[in-house]
């Protein structure tokens, strides 16, 4: 009678340097997915000296796709400011807010009095749970641009605040509060 021997493992799977080859290709992919390209391409370069062939083939594919993207990031030129912004809410609406908030940095110190600048990174501050900084920075866009205040209102970037009364005070202002400093500064102007 014949006995079955027991499975043979693959030699691959036995192989330390192919577990180790195949784990950096699993992150590497997992960070890729994620648009974390810097952090993918180090580790495809890992499996690219690993034993398997078949993971050399595969990781080689997705570090030119992160190669392709950290290229196209390194060399991105925008026209204009506004473009720059499109840009940033782009990210935003993909969720890559790290990405989004080094972008906005930049516009912010390359136009530091831009309302819609601002008014973005209110937004961005605002998705990220920085409550605080969130209302200085639609504050401050609010005074740059009055008329942001409609946007905001309808702006789902904003449901986090939704509920803070300095939200609400900052999108509908009290108008007797304006028409009575106004009319105090026309009082002191007479003199």
């Amino acid at each position: 009678m014949a006995q079955k021997s027991a499975p043979k493992k693959s030699a691959a799977a036995e192989d330390p340097r192919y577990t180790q080859a195949l784990q950096n290709y699993e992150s590497g992919l997992r960070a890729l997915q994620e648009h974390k390209f810097e952090k993918a391409k180090p580790l495809f370069e890992k499996v690219l000296a690993g034993p398997s062939k078949e993971l050399t083939d595969r990781a080689n594919v997705h570090l030119n796709v992160c190669n392709q993207h950290l290229d196209r990031a390194s060399t991105q030129q925008f026209k204009s400011v506004e473009e720059h912004y499109d840009y940033v809410v782009s990210l935003m609406n993909v969720g890559d807010y790290v990405t989004a908030r080094e972008h906005i940095e930049k516009l912010q110190k390359q136009a530091p009095k831009t309302d819609f600048v601002i008014y973005g990174l209110a937004a961005l501050d605002c998705l990220t749970g920085h409550v605080e900084d969130s209302l200085k920075h639609l504050d401050e866009a609010l005074r740059l641009n009055a008329g942001l205040r409609f946007q905001a209102r309808n702006d789902s970037d904003f449901h986090n605040l939704a509920e803070d009364p300095r939200f609400t005070e900052l999108l509908y202002p009290d108008p007797a509060a304006d028409l009575s400093q106004e009319s105090s500064y026309r009082d002191e102007s007479t003199y």
